[in-house]
């Protein structure tokens, strides 16, 4: 596979302090796509200034449609490299996709990911591996909660290198951010039934368990405690979004008990 035969597609938002790492990874890119959501921040001016880059707006609703939206743009492109503007792609990059050859047996390519906070790589996270880099025109996108889940029909394989996961927008963003993701991932806890659901999410639908055993698990099993500072940044933050969550299937569960008892006085 050649560089010249993927595109990157990025949604953006406000993402003025993590665009300058993110094109700056890039640099073999010839052509870049970005589907921004009326960003106020420095951003477009960011996007304007690279001359390989065609913007494309589309007002948000939710994350699967606007990556739907931008793959449907790219549906004559062979190969899409999807990022969130805080990912970093790394420098090895191209070099793996030289090895892939012609790839055609494969539909797709995820990629494990390095955490960032407060500037340092840390040695370990929560954060699954994802599918970044697809055939556009196979490609499908369902909305699972807060997040979106892009899937391919046929083969997927792994990608050697780590890209980096590196938000630095100020932590009072994160915090609105997480607020609305904790709303719709109570939702999303709610209406399923929980035998249909992994074991993690079975924990967290309990309320009560996930907001301790997230930050342990991250400073203990994921080695956050060795990284200082930074893990400790990192384990309280997964703190507080499970806490966040918890909170919001509490209240749910309440006002559901409390509609119970109107109308069986």
């Amino acid at each position: 596979m050649k560089p010249n035969e993927v595109v990157p597609l990025l949604l953006t938002f406000n993402e003025a302090p993590n665009l300058p790492r993110t094109l700056g990874a890039l640099g073999w890119a010839g052509r870049i796509v970005v589907v921004d959501s009326g960003s106020t921040d420095g951003t477009r001016e960011i996007l304007a200034a690279d001359p390989r880059v065609e913007v494309l707006e589309r007002r948000f609703d939710n994350h699967a449609a606007q990556w739907r939206f931008g793959f449907e743009q790219l549906r004559g492109t062979p190969w899409v490299l999807a990022l969130d503007a805080d990912f970093v792609v790394p420098g090895g990059f191209t070099a793996e996709l030289e090895a892939l050859g012609d790839a055609a047996d494969y539909d797709g390519f995820e990629a494990a990911f390095t955490y960032v906070s407060l500037g340092q790589p840390l040695r370990g996270s929560i954060l699954p591996p994802r599918l970044v880099l697809v055939r556009p025109q196979l490609v499908t996108v369902e909305q699972d909660g807060h997040a979106h889940r892009p899937r391919v029909p046929g083969k997927v394989g792994r990608l050697r290198e780590r890209f980096h996961h590196d938000d630095r927008k100020p932590l009072s963003v994160w915090l609105a951010a997480q607020e609305r993701y904790a709303r719709l991932e109570a939702g999303k806890l709610l209406a399923a039934r929980p035998a249909e659901l992994p074991l993690t999410a079975r924990l967290r639908r309990r309320g009560w368990i996930t907001p301790w055993l997230v930050p342990l698990y991250v400073l203990f099993a994921r080695g956050g405690i060795l990284d200082g500072r930074a893990g400790w940044y990192y384990a309280l933050q997964r703190g507080l979004a499970e806490a966040l969550i918890a909170l919001r299937l509490l209240e749910a569960r309440a006002g559901h008990s409390a509609r119970k008892e109107t109308r069986n006085p």
